[in-house]
């Protein structure tokens, strides 16, 4: 359980719902023990009554039965009493342990989703979405139940074994030794099938991880998957992955169905040897009848409490599995640090100096020593070949990731010195990727800005040259998107992000193909409020095409992560280059 131990912390801070919880368990069994010893007091009393009732006259029977019945009514009355009180604890129990484990999964949720968020790009390009989603969803769910129901009745274990343990020896040591003796059977047995519980419990969770993987994957891609008739393909292989999760459950389901037959067994055994042991005792006049039904109702008593202990057993194994699981994630650490904490503008100088870059997670080298200059205010323009290292250039000036070599400096200061929140701030990214949420479009335009109006809203579309398509949406700006823009066009989606950029007034700006997927119309229209709007500010712009580049600052020419040419429009064209190139060949499809 040395992974379920990081969980104590929770127990400090919900310490009152924990002592208070123990406290009702305590309470609710001291009544239920009170039970058995009214129903021996009751038996023992009848069978006096009965003995007695015999030597007496009719006169005198009559008021002895009259008597009985108000002895056994009181008593009846008691036992009801009890039960009450009982009950009572028992709802107050529920409302502190159980209320507490819904406390602390709140909060394992919140952890857990707040440290995701702190972990760099490495982390997710090495781990599956549908994997994470099970750690935060399955795993903490299997660690709720050892909070809650694993702890309430562990507690009610232990408080009602010793109780009835100690109200047992109290009556008879001899007959509570017959009685307990299957215990130590049960004990080993537990400690051995805990151990197969554990090793499959772990399994589980990672079958469910890859199910979730799949699942998610194939939801993702189904545009894809439907083009191509993949339906079956896709289809065959989760049920494949499905049949090794239920096999793997199944697996788990019968060492755990092992306990039921072996509590009951045991159960059965101890009542057995108590009436058999117990029989000879009132026989020899050491013990009365209503002593052996006393013990009985104390054997039948611990039937759930043993029978939990397999229950039990099982939570607390399969919470160890999955608080491994989530410990292993907690404990993975950014290799971004952030070592400033104050407030500054950003003027959007940029500098890299002899710049060389790997991805960690791959070892693929994007960028080799790649040096460039571009003050604040200038624009330029980054073409090269696919995987020639454009992104990469944007993610390192974003700092999704941090340099393996060399240096990248913003107003003269190295971008690893920066405050982090406050350089990403400074910046509009529109990715090549692009990624909405699932919400309307308005909140997907002002996702950067937390107070923006309807009207800076609208205003922004139309400088994106997307107001026009937004109009013809059912709800217009209220219009829900579907699950990463799946309801709008690539074109659609690439203008809601640049005005999603656009909206956020930034220091800097980087469009990464931002404009592929529109006409050259539409991307004449965009452009041109870029050079109005943003005269003043720095900018990047990673493109296919050269049409719109006359009026760059510079231009870079990437190529296998090295700069192959760089210069103005003019410039790369007297070199006859990869640029001179491109824009020739541009210009023949244009007539």
């Amino acid at each position: 359980m040395k992974n379920l131990f990081t969980l104590n912390r929770f127990f400090v801070k919900y310490k009152w719902h924990l002592i208070l919880g123990i406290l009702f368990v305590t309470g609710s069994n001291y009544f239920a023990i009170l039970i058995p010893q009214k129903v021996r007091e009751a038996l023992d009393l009848v069978q006096d009554k009965i003995l007695e009732f015999k030597t007496l006259s009719p006169v005198l029977q009559k008021t002895m039965y009259d008597d009985l019945g108000k002895s056994l009514l009181i008593f009846g009355l008691v036992v009801t009493g009890f039960v009450i009180i009982k009950g009572i604890l028992m709802y107050y129990m529920r409302q502190t342990i159980i209320v507490m484990s819904r406390l602390i999964e709140y909060d394992m949720r919140k952890e857990v989703f707040d440290h995701l968020e702190t972990l760099d790009q490495t982390f997710y390009r090495s781990h599956q979405t549908g994997d994470i989603m099970a750690r935060i969803s399955e795993d903490v769910s299997k660690v709720r139940n050892y909070l809650g129901p694993g702890i309430l009745y562990a507690i009610n274990l232990v408080t009602l074994f010793a109780m009835t343990i100690y109200a047992m020896l109290k009556v008879d040591v001899y007959l509570s030794f017959f009685a307990l003796l299957p215990l130590p059977f049960l004990s080993i047995s537990i400690y051995y099938v805990s151990k197969l519980i554990n090793e499959k419990s772990t399994l589980i969770q990672q079958q469910l991880s890859v199910l979730n993987s799949t699942a998610q994957e194939t939801y993702s891609g189904i545009r894809v998957i439907k083009s191509y008739v993949k339906e079956d393909q896709f289809a065959g292989f989760f049920e494949k992955q499905s049949e090794e999760f239920k096999q793997r459950s199944l697996g788990l389901a019968r060492i755990e169905s092992y306990f039921q037959p072996l509590m009951s067994l045991l159960i059965a055994l101890s009542t057995i040897l108590v009436v058999i042991v117990g029989g000879f005792q009132v026989y020899d006049g050491k013990l009365s009848a209503g002593n052996i039904a006393e013990f009985i109702r104390y054997v039948n008593m611990l039937t759930w409490p043993v029978t939990a202990i397999g229950w039990i057993a099982s939570v607390v194994q399969e919470a160890e599995a999955s608080q491994t699981r989530i410990n292993q994630m907690m404990d993975e650490k950014s290799s971004l640090k952030n070592t400033n904490d104050k407030i500054y503008p950003i003027l959007g100088d940029i500098e890299f100096k002899n710049v060389t870059f790997i991805y960690p997670d791959s070892g693929i080298k994007a960028l080799s020593n790649v040096s460039f200059k571009l003050l604040s205010g200038q624009k330029m323009a980054i073409m090269g070949k696919t995987a020639a290292g454009k992104t990469t250039v944007a993610e390192l000036l974003t700092r999704m990731f941090d340099v393996t070599q060399g240096q990248i400096l913003i107003d003269g200061k190295d971008v690893r010195e920066h405050n982090i929140s406050v350089l990403r701030k400074s910046i509009s990214y529109v990715p090549q990727d692009v990624f909405l949420f699932s919400d309307t479009v308005a909140t997907n335009i002002a996702f950067g800005v937390d107070d923006a109006e309807q009207t800076q809203i609208e205003y922004y579309a139309e400088k994106a040259s997307v107001a026009e398509d937004i109009d013809r949406l059912p709800d217009k700006y209220n219009t829900m998107v579907g699950e990463r823009g799946v309801t709008l066009s690539g074109g659609q989606k690439q203008r809601i992000s640049i005005a999603r950029a656009f909206i956020k007034r930034p220091d800097m700006v980087i469009l990464d193909d931002a404009l592929s997927a529109v006409d050259t119309t539409t991307e004449q229209n965009i452009l041109t409020y870029f050079q109005q709007a943003l005269d003043d500010k720095t900018a990047i712009v990673i493109t296919h095409r050269t049409n719109n580049l006359l009026n760059y600052d510079k231009i870079l020419i990437l190529e296998n992560g090295r700069i192959s040419e760089e210069g103005t429009h003019e410039e790369l064209l007297l070199k006859k280059g990869f640029y001179s190139s491109v824009y020739q060949q541009q210009m023949l499809h244009q007539f």
